[in-house]
């Protein structure tokens, strides 16, 4: 087998029964905000467009590149159709031109010729993405198998681990996210908060690593970089250990640090050339990888330097004056949360949003989302739970376009700072990722289905339910107790055995059995 890094969450692999192209993105995403790193543009995206079979894992935008897919990537080649809840990824293939489709049954095996297996296993919590989030696993035929999981956080292994030893392994372990850069909080708290989110995302990277025990590991799916002026400081270089976005170099160092020797930075370039038997021979498109990596800030000027203009010229698209905001979003929005039930009770009372004039602080209009009454209206001055700052060209364009998701447009972009009173509220996010009908009825229906968990676990002395009340890891195998403390390492929601309550946001309470109960159980 062998697998030719294209950037991101991006590869080239050649089986027995031809290529198979995986997200191929190369232009910003999330409102210019997101740039691939390193910049991957120079590659031949015609001739790697000339695949046999294209998988593009979900619909996140620094995954899903519609301009590279409309116009490098051939209509004839085969995709790989992950098994989703809703038709969305294949309707946005299709109109794309993309019309021959495999569509996989969901963690289920199927050959694709000459020999070689393939399975998708998707994730389908509302949490998981727009609509999901999937991995793909690959057997070659000389049994050579490899795992791209890239950002996607299954709550084990078992899956593919049942087919054989795996021989490469593909997983995200850099930041995706906003938090906690974007709240209005003191230097030292986002700091300290950071640097917590940044030793669980490598935690949770590790768990997976060894639970995969694959001959080699290959750090994908990130991080991002930061072009645009504005939100330069975001990126890694400037020694914030704080920063949720460390490149593949200084995971590799931290991954050695743990005694994992077995790694290998896949840069756009990069051939790897691998067997069943471990066998391994890698070539990179420069001299020293590491000599690279230090010269990080250097790459970083020059990708900037490339990039200002397209920058500007994409920041000119925003301006739609003629979308007046409020009436708008009471035309398309309002009605979904008049349908919305166990999300709006979710939320729980009012989010505001204040919208600024481009390019300034300054606020011109601020509006209420009321979940309560389930209206959307001029801010009253009421205290809220959550609140959120952008410029109003932003909303105006996300309703230009009809975007149906704002967590995976103007969220990820980090163009807005946040408040919030009390805990993480994740119906918040949920809504606003499920702007369309078919989505927020989905995402309706899974919580109403989530049926109470009746396995429990004893750790150091607790007794609770086995299954994360967030998204149902195995906490046997995720969890982490620290005093009274519960931390589960798959996303770092916490509890408090004591009681069961979670810490990190409202809701989803732990089943916690008393001892005496469990004694005379």
């Amino acid at each position: 087998m062998r697998i030719t890094g294209t950037g991101h969450a991006s590869m080239l692999i050649e089986t027995a029964a031809g290529t198979i192209l995986t997200d191929p993105w190369v232009n910003p995403a999330y409102f210019a905000s997101w740039f691939p790193f390193p910049d991957n543009s120079q590659l031949d995206w015609k001739a790697l467009g000339r695949t046999d079979f294209l998988y593009v894992s979900h619909l996140h935008r620094d995954h899903f590149d519609a301009d590279n897919l409309r116009e490098n990537i051939s209509k004839d080649t085969t995709v790989l159709l992950p098994e989703y809840p809703t038709s969305e990824l294949e309707d946005e293939l299709r109109e794309l031109g993309f019309h021959k489709f495999i569509r996989s049954k969901n963690e289920e095996v199927f050959e694709i010729g000459e020999g070689v297996k393939v399975m998708i296993q998707a994730l389908t919590s509302p949490t998981d993405g727009p609509i999901g989030d999937s991995s793909l696993w690959v057997e070659d035929a000389d049994g050579t198998r490899l795992l791209n999981q890239n950002d996607a956080r299954p709550t084990d292994l078992t899956t593919f681990l049942q087919h054989g030893p795996l021989h490469a392994h593909l997983l995200q372990f850099s930041g995706a996210i906003w938090y906690p850069m974007v709240y209005e909080i003191p230097d030292k708290a986002k700091e300290a908060f950071g640097k917590q989110k940044r030793e669980r995302q490598f935690d949770r990277s590790l768990r997976y690593i060894d639970d995969a025990k694959a001959d080699w590991v290959f750090p994908i799916a990130g991080p991002p970089c930061f072009l645009d002026p504005d939100l330069y400081r975001f990126n890694d270089v400037f020694d914030d250990p704080g920063n949720i976005f460390p490149d593949q170099q200084v995971y590799v160092d931290w991954l050695e640090t743990q005694g994992k020797e077995n790694n290998v930075v896949l840069m756009p370039g990069t051939v790897v050339d691998l067997d069943h038997t471990g066998r391994i021979e890698t070539k990179h498109p420069v001299e020293d990888v590491r000599e690279w990596f230090d010269k990080k800030a250097d790459h970083l000027k020059a990708f900037q330097e490339r990039e200002l203009d397209r920058l500007a010229e994409i920041k000119a698209s925003w301006s739609h004056p003629e979308i007046e905001v409020l009436p708008t979003l009471r035309e398309r929005i309002q009605p979904l949360m008049e349908e919305s039930n166990l999300i709006a009770q979710g939320v729980g009372g009012p989010v505001r949003f204040d919208l600024t004039a481009d390019d300034s602080d300054e606020i011109v209009e601020s509006v209420l989302f009321d979940f309560l009454e389930k209206v959307i209206v001029p801010d009253d001055g009421r205290k809220v739970r959550y609140r959120f700052r952008t410029e109003r060209r932003l909303i105006q364009h996300l309703l230009h376009i009809e975007e149906p998701d704002w967590v995976n447009s103007l969220f990820l972009s980090c163009r807005f700072t946040a408040a919030r009173i009390g805990q993480y509220n994740e119906f918040i996010y949920v809504f606003f990722k499920c702007l369309s009908r078919e989505r927020l009825q989905y995402a309706e229906g899974w919580y109403e289905e989530q049926a109470p968990d009746e396995e429990n676990i004893t750790m150091q002395g607790h007794t609770f339910q086995r299954r994360c009340p967030h998204l149902k890891a195995d906490l046997s195998v995720f969890g982490k107790i620290e005093g009274s403390t519960l931390t589960c390492q798959m996303h770092g929601w916490q509890w408090n055995l004591t009681n069961g309550k979670c810490i990190t946001s409202a809701g989803h309470p732990l089943r916690v059995v008393e001892e005496e109960a469990e004694a005379h159980s």
